[in-house]
């Protein structure tokens, strides 16, 4: 199963592995992006990353770290969304901050699957592969 439960993303933070989920597609048919969230563990608290890409990717190229950021002002490495102290205290501030939804997280670096599957399926605008409903970040305001 690619989906953590909740008590497994909890431990993975606890033992100071991040966990990532992929939100879906992002920008304009022009310039198309995605969007993936991070939650991850510093010394004292836990830091929630946005990230915001082009959509350069294919089924042989997934690894999302290369992409470049979709738009020229953003972060390189993510915009740092929000922070939080304790582990399911960020996990809903993700969700809130940027649209993820509770049983989707995955471990790091099982994003770039997610994104394969998007793309598989054709990169459809308002559903996952699975069929479930794709969240929506909120828009910067």
């Amino acid at each position: 199963m690619r989906y953590l439960a909740e008590s497994f993303a909890l431990g993975a933070l606890r033992r100071g592995r991040p966990v990532e989920q992929f939100l879906g597609p992002a920008g304009s048919p022009e310039h198309p992006g995605i969007h993936y969230v991070e939650v991850r563990p510093a010394k004292t608290h836990y830091e929630i990353f946005l990230y915001t890409r082009e959509d350069v990717g294919h089924e042989g190229f997934a690894d999302l770290v290369e992409f470049p950021p979709l738009d020229a002002n953003d972060e390189e490495f993510g915009r740092l969304v929000a922070t939080r102290d304790d582990p399911l205290v960020a996990l809903a501030a993700a969700e809130d901050v940027t649209g993820a939804v509770r049983g989707r997280w995955v471990n790091a670096g099982v994003v770039q699957d997610e994104y394969r599957g998007y793309v598989m399926a054709g990169r459809p605008a308002n559903s996952s592969p699975d069929g479930h409903p794709r969240p929506v970040p909120p828009s910067r305001t």
